[in-house]
Order: C-alpha cells, then structure tokens, then sequence
C-alpha cells in the first residue's frame, strides 16, 4: 500500500515521489531537471520506474 500512495504522489509531483523513495540522491535530481525542464511526462515515467524498481 506504501508504493501505491508514492506512485499517486509521483502522478502529482513526480520529484517528491522520488523524494520519499531514495531522499536527495541524484535519481531526485535528475527528476527534478526533467520536471522543471518541461519534461512533465518523462518525470512521472521515471518517478514511477524509480518507486517501481525498490
């Protein structure tokens, strides 16, 4: 049930889904460049594969 909350999170704010996953490590940053960047989508996609593959 943790995950599922993380994944609805991630949909909304996909770097503070990664955030509860793996803290300020560089997949957070990397989530973060792609969201600001314009990358919304791509941001969700990597934020769920992150929460998906702990």
């Amino acid at each position: 049930m943790d995950d599922l909350v993380k994944i609805v999170i991630a949909i909304l704010l996909p770097p503070l889904g990664v955030f509860f996953e793996v803290g300020f490590g560089k997949d957070f940053w990397i989530n973060l460049l792609l969201t600001i960047f314009g990358f919304y989508i791509l941001g969700i996609v990597h934020a769920v594969w992150i929460i998906a593959k702990k």
